[in-house]
C-alpha cells in the first residue's frame, strides 16, 4: 500500500465503525461491520492512459481503482464481510470503448471490460444509460461475458398496449446475495443484501432509433416503492439502491420521471444506502454543501448513507456498515455507517500503482486501442484546443458544426420538402474544465495540435458515439433554445469591481452549451438566467440579442433545420427539439461525420466566424470577469494569441491561470 492508502484504511477501521476481532457490546447481540464498495462511470476506461494524447495518465482506469478495491478488502480482519457494485455506463466513453464496438464483437470474444472486472469479484452491476448507445445486440453480447448479475428496475418490454398493470421487466429488477460473514468475534452469520438498479428514463429519447418498440422506462421512485417491499419479503436484510442517477431537489413528480432520483429514493422506506452516479461528480463533497437535507460530514442524503465516486475510475465508494442483531426480533438492523469516496490520485500525486495482472491481462486490448485511434485521416493547418470555448466563438466547436452542416445540406438536395430551409448547425464543448469546475488539467480539454490529424483526434473533438439527426425548429424556438444554452454563464453584477466567475460549470455542464452556427447573436450576461440547467423557465431574464440570419432579424415564425445529435433532438429538453421536429434520423455517428468531412477537406483550416459574442457592459463600476485555463504553456500561448481581450491576472491554488475577460466598451 502506499502511505496515503494505508492511511485512509487504517483510519476507517479505528473509527470505530469496523472494530471486526474487538468483541461485540453484548453477548446476545452481535454486530457485524461489512464493506459496501462501489465503481460508477468507467465508460470503458479499463486502462490508465490518455488515448488522445498518446500517453499515461494515473488519474484515470480501472486497474488502479482495482488496487483500491483490493486494499479496501485487505484492510478488513474478515474480507468475505465485502459487496463489490458497479453502477453503469461501463462499455461506452473511451476510446477502447469505441474500438471495441469498431471492431465489433464476436462470440467467445470477451470485452476488456469484463476481462478485468471478472478478476475483481464483482457481485453485481447496474445498466447505465449509456449502455445502450451501441444497441441492444451490442450490449447483450457484451455483458453476456460478465461473471456477475446485472439489474434494472425500471426498464420494461414494449407491449405496445396502455395497460401499464402486465408491463412486464426487461431485466431483473433486483439481486439478493446472500453471503456468510462473521461477526466482531469471529463467529458465522448469513446475511442478505439486497441490490436494486435503476437507470435514467431519459434513455428512450437519447436512445430512441435503439430502443423504440423495444423496451419503455418508468419512473425511478415508483418502482423502488414497487420492488423494495417484495425485496424486503424474499429476505433481505439490507437494501441498497444503486441509481444510475444523480440529485435532484426538485419538487417530485412521478409523470415526470426524473433523471436525477438519487435524492427522491432517501424517501423510500427499506432502501438502507444509495450508491449512486451518472452526474460524474464526489458524494459526500462540497458541491453537495448547500443541498437540502444532505451532510456531507457524514456523508447522507435525509439520513440515508450515500456515496458517488466520480468517473473513469477516479475513486473507489466506500460505505461502511454495522449491523446488529437482535435476537428477540430475528433481524438486523444498522447501527452505525461512514462514508468515504477514496481517490486513485490526490495530492498531486498517485495515491496507488495500477494492479500489474490486470495491466498484464489487458495488454492486448491496449495495443489494439492505440493502433486504432493512430489512424490518420487528414491534417490541420492550426491547433484546435477548446479552453476558450465557453469565452468566445471557438474553432473546437466551429469545424463539429462544419462538418454536421454540409452532410444535411448534402442530405437534403432533392427533398422538395426540406431543401428550401436554411440549415444550421447546433455544437457545444464536450471538454471544458471537468464537472466540478476545475480547469487545471489539460486532459480535461480539447487538445488537437496543428499537423496531422488521426483517429483519436476526431474522438477529442467529438466525444461521444451520438448519431447525427436535424430537427425542424422556428425563431421563437431557436431563441429559447439559445436562452437556455446562455444558461452555462453566472448573471454579471455591474456595482462591483470584485471579481466574478463568468462560467457556471457545476450547474450547466459545458456540453448542454450549445452555439448554433449559421445565426449570429450575443449573450447579454448582466440579464439573469431564463432556464436552470434543465432547462426549466426560473426568471423572465432574456439574454439573446440581436438575432440575426444572414444580416437579418430572426423573425418568431421563420424556419429553420438544425443539425445536431440524437440526444439533443430526441431529448425534448431545448425548445425546438423533441420528437415532433426530428425530419432527419441519420444512421451515421457524428463523429464520424466529422472524420468523413476532415478527409473530404483536408488540409483544414480551423477557423471561428465568431456568430457569437458577448453583449458589451456599459456599467459604470470598472468590472472584473474572470475565467480559468490550466496553468501550462501550451493554455497560456493560446489565450495570448487567440483571445486579446483578456488578461491574466494570477495563478490560484489549483494551478489554474485565471484571466479577467474585458467585456465593457
Amino acid at each position: 500500500m502506499s502511505v496515503s492508502s494505508k492511511a485512509f484504511w487504517l483510519g476507517i477501521i479505528s473509527s470505530g465503525i469496523l472494530l471486526a476481532g474487538c468483541g461485540s457490546d453484548s453477548d446476545n447481540d452481535p454486530l457485524v461491520d461489512i464493506r459496501l464498495m462501489e465503481t460508477t462511470d468507467i465508460h470503458a476506461n479499463v486502462m490508465d492512459y490518455n488515448y488522445y494524447g498518446d500517453a499515461a495518465d494515473p488519474k484515470v482506469g480501472l486497474v488502479r481503482t482495482a488496487t483500491l478495491i483490493k486494499q479496501a478488502r485487505a484492510a478488513l480482519d474478515f474480507p468475505d464481510n465485502s459487496f463489490l457494485v458497479d453502477n453503469g455506463d461501463l462499455i461506452q466513453g473511451s476510446p477502447m470503448g469505441d474500438w471495441r464496438h469498431a471492431e465489433g464483437l464476436p462470440a467467445g470474444e470477451v470485452h476488456p471490460v469484463y476481462k478485468a472486472m471478472n478478476e475483481l469479484g464483482y457481485d453485481v452491476a447496474n445498466y447505465g444509460n449509456h449502455e445502450f448507445n451501441y444497441g441492444l445486440e451490442f450490449l447483450a453480447e457484451s455483458v453476456n461475458d460478465a461473471g456477475f448479475p446485472y439489474i434494472s428496475a425500471n426498464v420494461f418490454v414494449d407491449d405496445d398496449d396502455d395497460n401499464p398493470d402486465n408491463d412486464q421487466l426487461y431485466f431483473e429488477p433486483y439481486q439478493l446475495v446472500t453471503k456468510s460473514v462473521r461477526d466482531r468475534d469471529g463467529n458465522s452469520h448469513d446475511i442478505t443484501v439486497g441490490f436494486i438498479g435503476f437507470l435514467p428514463p431519459q434513455i428512450m429519447q437519447w436512445d430512441k432509433a435503439n430502443l423504440e418498440g423495444e423496451v419503455i422506462t418508468k419512473d425511478i421512485k415508483a418502482m423502488a416503492e414497487r420492488y423494495v417491499p417484495q425485496m424486503k419479503t424474499e429476505g433481505a436484510d439490507v437494501i441498497v439502491a444503486i441509481p444510475h442517477s444523480g440529485i435532484s431537489t426538485t419538487a417530485y413528480s412521478e409523470a415526470d420521471k426524473a433523471e436525477n432520483s438519487s435524492w427522491y429514493l432517501a424517501d423510500v422506506e427499506g432502501i438502507d444506502a444509495i450508491m449512486f452516479g451518472h452526474s460524474h461528480l464526489l458524494f459526500p463533497s462540497d458541491s453537495f454543501a448547500d443541498t437540502p437535507n444532505v451532510d456531507v460530514e457524514k456523508g447522507t442524503i435525509k439520513g440515508v448513507p450515500a456515496v458517488m465516486p466520480g468517473y473513469w475510475g477516479s475513486h473507489l465508494g466506500v460505505i461502511d456498515m454495522t449491523l446488529s442483531y437482535d435476537t428477540g426480533a430475528d433481524q438486523w438492523s444498522i447501527t452505525g455507517s461512514q462514508v468515504q469516496a477514496q481517490p486513485i490520485f490526490a495530492d498531486d500525486a498517485p495515491a496507488v500503482e495500477a494492479d500489474a495482472a490486470l495491466v498484464a491481462k489487458l495488454a492486448g486490448d491496449h495495443q489494439a486501442t492505440v493502433d486504432y485511434m493512430n489512424q490518420p485521416i487528414g491534417e490541420s493547418t492550426d491547433d484546435i484546443y477548446s479552453f476558450l470555448a465557453v469565452v468566445k466563438d471557438d474553432p473546437s466547436i466551429q469545424i463539429v458544426a462544419d462538418a454536421q452542416k454540409a452532410y444535411v445540406e448534402n442530405l437534403i438536395e432533392g427533398d422538395v420538402n426540406l431543401q428550401d430551409l436554411p440549415v444550421l448547425s447546433a455544437a457545444a464543448p464536450f471538454k471544458a474544465c471537468n464537472r466540478e469546475g476545475i480547469c487545471a488539467d489539460e486532459s480535461a480539454f480539447t487538445v488537437v495540435p496543428k499537423g496531422e490529424l488521426k483517429v483519436k483526434n476526431a474522438a477529442d473533438l467529438y466525444l461521444y458515439p451520438n448519431t447525427l439527426m436535424a430537427v425542424k425548429a422556428n425563431g421563437a424556438e431557436l431563441t429559447q433554445w439559445l436562452e437556455c444554452s446562455a444558461s452555462q454563464f453566472f448573471q454579471i453584477d455591474t456595482s462591483t469591481s470584485a471579481p466574478q466567475e463568468l462560467v457556471n460549470y457545476s450547474g450547466f455542464p459545458t456540453y448542454n452549451f450549445d452555439v448554433i452556427d449559421g445565426l449570429t447573436y450575443q449573450i447579454d450576461v448582466t440579464q439573469p438566467a431564463r432556464y436552470n440547467g434543465d432547462c426549466v423557465q426560473v426568471s423572465d431574464g432574456q439574454r439573446i440579442v440581436n438575432l440575426a440570419y444572414q444580416g437579418n432579424p430572426v423573425a418568431d415564425d421563420d424556419e429553420f433545420l438544425i443539425a445536431t445529435n440524437n440526444y439533443r433532438a430526441g431529448g425534448g429538453k431545448f425548445a425546438g427539439t423533441g420528437g415532433d421536429h426530428i425530419v432527419i434520423e441519420s444512421p451515421d455517428e457524428n463523429r464520424a461525420v466529422l472524420a468523413d468531412y476532415i478527409r473530404e477537406n483536408s488540409p483544414v483550416t480551423p477557423t471561428a466566424d465568431g456568430n457569437w459574442s458577448f453583449a458589451p457592459i456599459d456599467a459604470a463600476t470598472d468590472l472584473t470577469i474572470v475565467f480559468r485555463v490550466p496553468n501550462t504553456d501550451r493554455a497560456r500561448n493560446f489565450v495570448a494569441e487567440k483571445a486579446l481581450e483578456a488578461v491574466f491576472l494570477e495563478t490560484n491554488d489549483n494551478n489554474e491561470a485565471v484571466y479577467e475577460l474585458d467585456l465593457q466598451p
